[in-house]
């Protein structure tokens, strides 16, 4: 069990943690597809994120990177908490769980939560929010969804920018992204708005 706080490690040890997460959620994804045409291995979603979090939002904190790269495996593998716990303390558990949709619940329901819990949760949890909603939204630009029309990804959007303005505060480099995404999304829906 992990005892101890991943920010106490030393580099040597914290590089060993981060392997030993990035082997874990790739394991826990290793089934899952990304709903893409191409179907992308999920696991360089989570990978995706911790990209963004160091690169763009220059984040170095390793409960946030770890969270990060876990922060799907509960939601949508058989992982637990107290797994998660065991394995990287109980600090990632906390953001993990911020971050982690209760999937019996109502998918309205859920997507309602986020938009109330966002303004609630820890700064760390706020960073992984605001990267994953940069990396799904790069996605949704990119391509839209086998299944989707246009007009459900362009609610994502809307709803995405109700749940990041309860980020608001947290990271200038990462909400100047989201900004410039939102902004582009409204340009773009307007234009098939005006030529349909």
């Amino acid at each position: 069990m992990m005892t101890i706080s991943p920010k106490e490690l030393s580099k040597e040890q914290l590089l060993s943690l981060i392997i030993k997460c990035a082997d874990f959620a790739a394991k826990k994804h290793k089934t899952q597809k990304r709903m893409n045409r191409e179907g992308t291995p999920y696991i360089n979603h989570p990978l995706g994120v911790a990209k963004i979090l160091t690169e763009e939002g220059d984040v170095h904190d390793p409960v946030v990177i770890i969270s990060a790269i876990l922060h799907d495996t509960v939601e949508d593998t058989e992982t637990t908490f107290e797994e998660i716990e065991q394995e990287f303390g109980a600090e990632v558990k906390l953001v993990v769980s911020e971050v982690t949709d209760d999937k019996t619940l109502p998918k309205m329901e859920r997507k309602q939560l986020q938009i109330d819990h966002s303004p609630h949760i820890s700064h760390e949890a706020k960073l992984v929010k605001l990267a994953d909603k940069i990396y799904n939204l790069r996605d949704l630009q990119a391509e839209v969804p086998i299944g989707w029309t246009a007009e459900r990804a362009h609610e994502y959007f809307k709803w995405a920018e109700q749940v990041i303005n309860g980020c608001r505060g947290t990271n200038a480099r990462l909400e100047a992204i989201l900004d410039e995404i939102f902004a582009s999304e409204r340009m773009e829906y307007e234009k098939i708005l005006t030529s349909s």
